[in-house]
């Protein structure tokens, strides 16, 4: 290395190693400084706990040691530079406050824009790809009305509901600004029709990604994103969606943080409002307009509401496999392992898991999305 180089260029070149993991990142940074962290991780220092654990297997050790060699500190650093991009380290000033006591806390961000907005109100907005006229007519509106009255936006930067809430707030000059919470790189526009859009929402406010430069919208990063949107929501609205997808799996990410939520009522014979009616009958608030979601925001400054978990809850042996990837990520053997299970029983409970959103894998580790289930 020729200089010193700020401990936020290991930070992020880390977080773009192969089979790196949120929990992985976690252990490696919690007591190592990033550079500290980046020399275990290359294989240059010793390891203990968790970390050596993980480095035990074969693969992940080869495959960290190509990702030290591929991606130097030295030349990610650059990149971030080039592209304007702020890497937000857990424990830094600049991190967000709310994210320090998460379940699932981010160890790395990406930021494209104003991290300051982070210190604003802020009311999640999300729904459905699938949008009817009608859905993506009533997201405009409520983001609109909301950003006119100072509160920033948040949402996924998707197709269809959460495209156009944020749409309608860089289309205006109010107060409110979107953030929005990507599922790819900080510089990989998906979906690519929204080129326009993501720029303008880095230019007038913040977007934000655990994903590194140069990363791929690959399926497994969009539940990990779904929690952040929910983290960082006062108040979560899901204005359209159907009895499964993403915005589910965001509303239960925020009621599992206390994170009051609101659903915007649709007609029975609507499939794109089957979710979002059954939300108002399970208990949450409907949201008719601006006014609804200002009067919940105006007393909310503590996320102490309780209303039921939507993604159905695991089978009894399926909680199990979840409780065991509380400690650490694991693969299908070493759940098999820690669980007593054939490697078939392991699969197929990993796999109901994670088709219902309770669990994210990637290059054959899996970890837990969520709190400990009581």
């Amino acid at each position: 290395m020729t200089g010193p180089l700020p401990d936020a260029a290991y930070a992020a070149a880390l977080a773009g190693f192969e089979s790196m993991t949120v929990h992985r990142l976690s252990a490696l940074l919690r007591h190592r400084t990033p550079a500290q962290a980046w020399e275990v991780a290359a294989g240059n220092a010793p390891a203990d706990g968790l970390v050596a654990t993980v480095l035990a297997d074969d693969t992940v050790r080869a495959s960290w040691r190509r990702s030290a060699s591929s991606r130097p500190p030295e030349a990610v650093w650059a990149t971030l530079c080039d592209l304007g991009v702020e890497v937000l380290v857990a424990g830094d000033s600049r991190y967000p406050g709310v994210l320090l006591t998460d379940p699932l806390p981010p160890p790395v961000l990406f930021a494209r824009g104003d991290v300051a907005l982070l210190g604003g109100r802020r009311v999640g907005i999300v729904g459905t790809r699938n949008a009817t006229h009608a859905g993506r007519t009533a997201a405009r509106r409520l983001a609109a009305d909301l950003a006119a009255s100072g509160v920033h936006v948040v949402s996924g930067l998707a197709r269809g509901i959460d495209g156009a809430a944020h749409s309608a707030v860089v289309a205006g000059e109010a107060p409110g600004r979107p953030i929005a919470v990507v599922g790819s790189g900080p510089d990989v526009v998906y979906p690519s029709e929204y080129r326009e859009l993501w720029e303008a929402v880095c230019n007038c406010g913040l977007l934000l990604t655990e994903a590194p430069p140069g990363a791929a919208p690959l399926a497994h990063r969009f539940p990990l994103r779904n929690r952040l949107i929910a983290a960082l929501s006062e108040v979560l609205v899901v204005v359209e969606s159907r009895r499964t997808g993403g915005s589910l799996i965001t509303a239960s990410a925020a009621l599992e943080r206390g994170v009051p939520l609101m659903a915007v009522p649709g007609l029975p014979s609507t499939r794109a409002a089957e979710g979002t009616n059954e939300l108002l009958r399970d208990g949450a608030a409907p949201a008719l307009d601006a006014g609804d979601v200002l009067a919940v925001l105006a007393i909310e400054h503590r996320r102490t509401a309780h209303t039921p978990e939507l993604r159905a809850r695991p089978r009894p042996d399926d909680i199990e496999v979840y409780d065991a990837l509380g400690a650490q990520p694991r693969t299908v053997d070493g759940v098999a392992l820690a669980c007593g299970l054939s490697l078939v029983e392991a699969a197929m409970r990993l796999a109901r898991l994670e088709q219902a959103g309770w669990v994210g894998g990637t290059d054959g580790w899996f970890e837990r999305i969520g709190a400990p289930l009581r």
